[in-house]
């Protein structure tokens, strides 16, 4: 093991928010859980092999922000993609325990922000159950919504909320890109893998 293994590895208080303290909450990505009956131990089985199917699949990290009553709100999002390029539109899928997510819709707009390699612990707050995830976070608005930039990240995408679907036990959130910009491009992603985070620096 290297020695700076540990410095990968997201924090002890984000494993068990991802986890809890049975083996009925199901993590898929960072900030995102999602509770299985007890009762059924086929369903457990199933929803094991599924996460851990889904965890060979290499990702990018980003934080979803929006405005909420003028204060700034926030949830780690690993499920984030593109989807259109005419009209630009891209998604993110927040569970539906979220609890960012119903103050993400009531605003109708929300700022995607791609996390940087250097952007651990940022993750981890982000995906925390803490009261204040913004304490000590450095950010400015958005230019058209006003949603939270965060400072030091690749990129981010300032959107407008186009369309949600129910999806199982999440939501898809369609967003329409209003204004977009690449923060460092000399930075290296951070990206999850297999439950941890990496990033393409050589090892």
């Amino acid at each position: 093991m290297r020695d700076d293994a540990r410095e990968t590895w997201p924090s002890p208080e984000l494993i068990e928010s991802w986890l809890g303290d049975s083996m009925y909450d199901v993590q898929l990505g960072p900030g995102d859980d999602v509770v299985i009956d007890a009762d059924d131990p086929e369903a457990l089985a199933r929803a094991r092999r599924f996460r851990d199917t889904l965890s060979q699949f290499a990702s990018g990290i980003t934080v979803i922000t929006t405005l909420s009553g003028g204060e700034p709100v926030g949830m780690t999002c690993q499920s984030f993609s593109s989807v259109s390029l005419e009209p630009p539109l891209v998604m993110f899928i927040p569970a539906k325990t979220s609890r960012a997510w119903p103050l993400i819709q009531r605003a109708g707009a929300f700022c995607a922000n791609i996390l940087a390699s250097g952007q651990a612990d940022l993750s981890n707050q982000m995906a925390s159950k803490g009261a204040d995830k913004f304490a000590g976070v450095d950010w400015e608005p958005a230019q058209v919504t006003g949603s939270p930039v965060l400072k030091g990240t690749l990129a981010h995408l300032d959107c407008r909320i186009h369309a949600a679907y129910e999806a199982g036990d999440h939501f898809v959130v369609i967003g329409r890109v209003e204004h977009l910009a690449v923060g460092d491009d000399a930075a290296d992603p951070l990206l999850f893998f297999r439950g941890t985070y990496r990033s393409t620096d050589p090892v």
